[in-house]
């Protein structure tokens, strides 16, 4: 994802000269093609994170559209008085970019680990979210941050997603997207870990469970009623994430559900709240977390089954 986000910023600075990008001393190998071109618009930090988004406060007052790049953990948590005080309380055209969002970083453990991001910067005011699913989202939410003129979090994974879309036609900030149809139960995932979800409802539609799937690129805002109209006709909701069960999508969810009074028993599938202290690869952390394609279609036909007695 982060190469697709660096690629379609270079091309979009180069039609627009106010475009900048600021590091907080990460992005080797990612931003050496944008600095080549746009030396005067490239600016890293060093590792310091506070110092990041006050620089970028400076320069969007100034009229710039700026973006800020860090580890998804770093860009968020070190920085957050800033985030809400300086960009956030002016209503600045910022872009924070968190890469290597949920467990990317899997192997350096619980310092690299971001998974509370979307539960404190959707309690910000002025602050959206968007976490892209696969690369040619991240154009597309790239894109769309450039021209909101508003405080965003761009919630990215680290390399390597895999493909899901071949078009941003039906690409709406706001509104979910359906990536599969069915009628059994309601399966909505955000960012990073769509990819498994959809791989989870393939497996459970070879054992006779049909799952409507939605891509929930947008954590906030979101066009709420758009929500309803898939959550009414359903009984069984589970929301997955790699994020923290607490104030993350599953949360987000039953706010919605709670606000139209709907009797539904919503299941959230993520981390609990605990560190990951285990150590490895991501596809590893997944399988033990229950995050895996497979795990996660056990869990889900253990729910849904119980919920059918």
């Amino acid at each position: 994802m982060r190469y697709a986000f660096i690629n379609t910023v270079t091309k979009e600075a180069k039609k627009n000269k106010n475009i900048y990008i600021l590091s907080a001393d990460l992005g080797y190998t990612v931003f050496e093609n944008f600095k080549a071109l746009f030396p005067n618009r490239f600016i890293n930090v060093g590792v310091a994170e506070q110092n990041l988004i006050n620089l970028a406060t400076g320069l969007a007052l100034s009229g710039k559209t700026v973006f800020v790049y860090s580890i998804a953990t770093f860009a968020t948590t070190k920085a957050y008085e800033q985030i809400k005080i300086n960009i956030s309380n002016h209503n600045l055209p910022v872009i924070i970019v968190g890469s290597g969002a949920g467990l990317s970083y899997s192997e350096a453990s619980i310092t690299h680990h971001s998974l509370e991001d979307i539960s404190i910067m959707r309690s910000i005011p002025n602050m959206s979210i968007i976490a892209p699913s696969d690369p040619l989202q991240t154009e597309w939410a790239t894109k769309f941050a450039i021209s909101y003129n508003k405080p965003l979090y761009l919630r990215l994974g680290k390399a390597g997603e895999p493909k899901i879309y071949k078009t941003t036609n039906n690409f709406i900030f706001g509104e979910p997207i359906s990536l599969k149809d069915g009628k059994d139960l309601l399966i909505i995932a955000t960012g990073n870990i769509v990819y498994n979800a959809l791989e989870a409802a393939k497996l459970l539609a070879q054992k006779g469970i049909n799952c409507l799937v939605l891509d929930m690129h947008t954590i906030k805002p979101y066009k709420k009623e758009k929500i309803y109209a898939y959550l009414k006709n359903f009984s069984h909701i589970f929301t997955i994430e790699e994020h923290s069960i607490i104030g993350g999508l599953g949360s987000t969810i039953s706010e919605v559900i709670t606000s139209y009074g709907m009797g539904l028993k919503l299941i959230s599938i993520g981390v609990n709240d605990e560190f990951v202290r285990i150590i490895g690869k991501h596809a590893y952390l997944r399988e033990q977390l229950g995050l895996s394609p497979q795990k996660l279609s056990e869990r889900i036909l253990k729910e849904y089954k119980a919920k059918a007695k």
